[in-house]
């Protein structure tokens, strides 16, 4: 089974593009996806244009059934939305006992219905992403073209090196994934070069850069996944490279998690 989390501790970096084009990618592939939204802003929900009757808050809260919860935004594509009851949400669980478990312990009975979970999470540290991480136990940390994304970049791997060291939670990074690339502009050779440290440091490999295209915007407007709305586009040609990689990684690691059981 494939679980990711999307994560970088700067906003604006592409992590809810990342990761709706990503469950798009292995939805339209015939895997069962589940997309969920731990962020309060509810960001995945305006993109898709969803209106749910339930949240994620009444998921992980009210104990309210998964079904109850998720709405459907394509063939083999369910999405579990986030709105501002996420914060009150977070708060309820604050006191609850081994709390780094509690989406693996929520989540488990629902995954033979699904072949991929992914997971965006707010662009800070907080219980919701400690608990995704430790559930998905595979990061994907996008990196916008500037350097307070570079810093947010080393922030979320700063928190898997933590989460490893306290409770061995096994969790890895598949993959630094670059956005909105365009080399014209001197700050990218500045961040590239960051991100290139990065990854000789900590192992983390670099994937498949994400071009600037103005059809990402124009999807967003569409309310459409941009594998969906423009599938030629250099973008879209851009994710489907970088999401290729980071299918292999996650399987790759499932097999020695597997192995070393």
């Amino acid at each position: 089974m494939i679980r990711l989390v999307v994560a970088n501790q700067r906003g604006g970096v592409g992590k809810t593009t990342a990761a709706v084009n990503y469950a798009w990618y292995l939805a339209a592939r015939g895997r069962r996806t589940l997309l969920i939204d731990t962020d309060s802003q509810g960001s995945i929900g305006v993109m898709l244009n969803l209106k749910p009757k339930h949240y994620f808050s009444h998921f992980l809260v009210n104990k309210f059934h998964l079904d109850e919860c998720t709405v459907q935004a394509g063939e083999n594509f369910h999405v579990l939305c986030g709105n501002k009851e996420t914060v009150q949400a977070e708060s309820a669980l604050a006191g609850a006992v081994v709390r780094e478990l509690t989406l693996k312990v929520l989540l488990e009975p629902y995954e033979k219905q699904y072949d991929a979970v992914i997971i965006d999470v707010s662009p800070s540290i907080n219980l919701l992403q400690t608990c995704a991480m430790v559930y998905a136990r595979n990061v994907l940390i996008p990196v916008n073209m500037d350097l307070l994304s570079l810093n947010g970049a080393n922030a979320a791997y700063d928190m898997i090196r933590l989460l490893n060291d306290l409770i061995r939670a096994n969790i890895t990074a598949v993959g630094l994934m670059p956005c909105q690339v365009d080399q014209r502009l001197s700050v990218t050779a500045l961040v590239q070069q960051g991100l290139e440290k990065m990854s000789e440091m900590f192992q983390i490999p670099i994937l498949p850069a994400i071009r600037t295209d103005q059809s990402v915007n124009k999807a967003f407007r569409a309310r459409r996944p941009l594998l969906e709305y423009d599938p030629a586009s250099k973008a879209a040609q851009d994710y489907l490279a970088a999401f290729e990689k980071i299918t292999a990684a996650i399987e790759a690691n499932a097999q020695i998690q597997k192995a070393s059981a």
